[in-house]
């Protein structure tokens, strides 16, 4: 079992035709099942073609009607990109992971808004994507870094997820599921939405969680691990130890009134339960650990 994504996922690429699009798409459809996952693509003016044998569509409900397909990956830009999410949540698509970065704020708020109430997930904007290892990958996560098993990565940093893998990796751990949120101030799938899927996963046994200064959804999924969560969980907080003149964070990493510190943030953690490093180079051992 997995969250999520699987190797019976079938998959759409959102600007197939796209130099990033494509080879992502690529990538993915040479990793694993990708093969039987990749199903379509789309791109407005450019139906009847095809990319690496995947049939490209003008529509996502054009897509999935032909193909079945109802997870997509979007790499369209920027000043598109709220609207493809919009387009692929009314076609009633299960899931919609957001690859691309630089999305305006005003954008996402409406496209939050008309996903209020739907049954389409979204996944990011601003994020690697998803992969559950040895089946699927979605996304730009490089997929010889992971292997299947026990550990659930969830985490609102790209590298710090590759950095996480990394060391699970050097200590013979592989992953349930890896899940990049991404760190723009309004997004899709929060810390706590993730968590709770790894808490109901059979596989997976214990947790990851990377997060990063700015907002409160740290703080909240700590409280809910608090009450609910049945597995160890470990984290870390990008901005902690940053090097000198380097920042790291996303667009959503922006401290108010006060509030979204790192501090602040590993403070609750801690009065959670949560295990936390303060140091990004030792997640992988404070994770095993926490291990059963």
């Amino acid at each position: 079992m997995s969250i999520l994504i699987d190797k019976d996922t079938r998959v759409m690429t959102q600007g197939i035709t796209g130099k990033t699009g494509q080879f992502h798409t690529k990538m993915g459809k040479e990793y694993a099942n990708g093969r039987n996952c990749y199903v379509a693509g789309v791109t407005p003016r450019k139906g009847g073609q095809s990319f690496e044998g995947i049939p490209i569509f003008e529509t996502v409900k054009e897509a999935r009607q032909a193909s079945g397909a109802t997870v997509s990956v979007i790499y369209v830009p920027p000043p598109f990109a709220g609207a493809a999410i919009d387009e692929a949540a009314e076609a009633g698509l299960d899931l919609v992971i957001c690859i691309t970065e630089g999305i305006p704020v005003r954008d996402m708020i409406r496209t939050r808004y008309r996903m209020q109430g739907g049954r389409t997930i979204l996944i990011g904007p601003n994020c690697p994507g998803v992969i559950t290892p040895d089946e699927i990958k979605i996304g730009i996560m490089p997929g010889h870094i992971h292997k299947k098993g026990p550990v659930g990565v969830v985490s609102r940093s790209g590298t710090l997820t590759y950095e996480a893998v990394g060391q699970l990796m050097e200590l013979g751990l592989g992953q349930s599921t890896c899940v990049g949120i991404g760190g723009d101030p309004v997004n899709g799938l929060k810390h706590v939405d993730v968590l709770k899927r790894f808490n109901d996963d059979p596989r997976t046994e214990a947790v990851v969680m990377v997060g990063e200064i700015g907002g409160t959804d740290e703080e909240e999924a700590a409280r809910w691990v608090k009450q609910n969560m049945r597995k160890p969980v470990v984290g870390f907080i990008a901005g902690v130890t940053a090097p000198p003149g380097k920042r790291m964070g996303h667009a959503g990493a922006i401290i108010s009134g006060g509030k979204g510190t790192a501090a602040e943030k590993l403070a609750v953690m801690e009065e959670c339960g949560i295990k936390v490093t303060r140091n990004p180079a030792e997640m992988g051992k404070l994770l095993k650990s926490v291990l059963r």
